[in-house]
């Protein structure tokens, strides 16, 4: 390796001018002038993570706790992140895809899981493997799993008897989430004779709490229906249900039947209706030898005055008889 000298011109004043001669040696290329040389973290890289530790805190059996983890090359050269290891079974990571390649000060954020199968602690890690200098990196995971709550449906069935077809009835259940809160999702009905109605979903019940809600059973025929509605939740007994019965019958069209006094003389009778908020009659049945007649022929909701005159055998005709009102349900 070459040599260079130099020499270095040091005059010191005491008195009388003396020169001093130091000879300086510099061994190969270097010069006297400094510099920064390269560290292994830039020859390597390095990678960090943030946070270095994921904490899930308490989570439901049959729930999923989700957290970010961000990872960013530290160092000042490429990065290559080859594996992720996870440890602990109620763990896992998705969203990063390997390999995967980061430039310096580059970042990559995906998502780690935390979904227990029994109440308890848990813990784990994330193990990231690249090729940088500090590799592999570690993330501690950690989280509690706590009981899965009950759902339950008061009351267990519901009877609606007999409901005119074209009708309906209604009536009142609750359901309540009893052991550990409860989300619950869906409610369905497997009969369109029967309607869940009055709850708002998806909702969570704390462990205590109750909701009430209405169903309705309307028959679209004559005879026996059976049904259930049905709560989809994350509780370990979903998804619960509740029974449901009821009865169509055909249902009889409104009528009104009148009765009258026979009178003296008549050999026959004539019947006059007119609606309440009309003024002239009618005649809407003419020689009826009896006593009696039904209307069939009547309106929900509206209100009716029927009158009755009397026939002799001359063809003579009474004047009307007291009014009779009839209001239709």
């Amino acid at each position: 390796m070459p040599t260079m000298m130099a020499r270095v011109a040091v005059q010191i004043r005491l008195g009388l001018p003396i020169i001093a001669l130091a000879l300086v040696t510099l061994t190969g290329c270097q010069s006297l002038s400094g510099g920064k040389s390269q560290t292994a973290e830039d020859a390597a890289g390095a990678i960090s993570t943030s946070p270095a530790s994921l904490t899930f805190g308490s989570v439901q059996v049959g729930n999923t706790a989700s957290l970010t983890e961000t990872v960013t090359n530290s160092g000042g050269s490429p990065v290559t992140i080859t594996q992720a290891n996870v440890t602990g079974t109620a763990f896992s990571i998705n969203g990063l895809t390997l390999p995967t390649s980061l430039s310096p000060n580059q970042s990559i954020t995906f998502t780690a899981n935390f979904a227990p199968s029994g109440s308890g602690s848990a813990s784990g890690s994330l193990s990231l493997v690249s090729s940088a200098g500090n590799s592999p990196i570690t993330v501690a995971l950690s989280g509690t799993g706590t009981t899965q709550g009950q759902l339950s449906v008061s009351p267990t069935s519901l009877s609606f008897g007999s409901v005119n077809v074209g009708s309906n009835s209604s009536l009142q259940a609750t359901v309540s989430a009893s052991g550990g809160s409860v989300n619950v999702s869906s409610s369905s009905s497997n009969s369109s004779e029967f309607s869940i109605s009055g709850i708002s979903l998806p909702v969570t019940l704390s462990a205590g709490e109750s909701l009430p809600f209405t169903v309705t059973f309307a028959p679209n025929a004559s005879g026996t229906a059976t049904a259930a509605v049905t709560f989809v939740s994350n509780a370990s007994n979903s998804p619960t249900a509740e029974s449901l019965t009821g009865s169509g019958q055909a249902g009889q069209s409104p009528s009104v039947s009148l009765t009258w006094n026979a009178s003296s003389g008549a050999v026959s009778y004539n019947v006059y209706r007119k609606l309440a908020t009309d003024q002239n009659y009618t005649q809407i049945d003419s020689g009826d030898t009896t006593t009696a007649y039904t209307d069939n022929n009547v309106t929900s909701g509206a209100t009716y005055d029927y009158v009755v005159t009397a026939v002799n055998e001359q063809n003579q005709e009474s004047g009307y008889s007291n009014m009779a009102q009839a209001q239709i349900p």
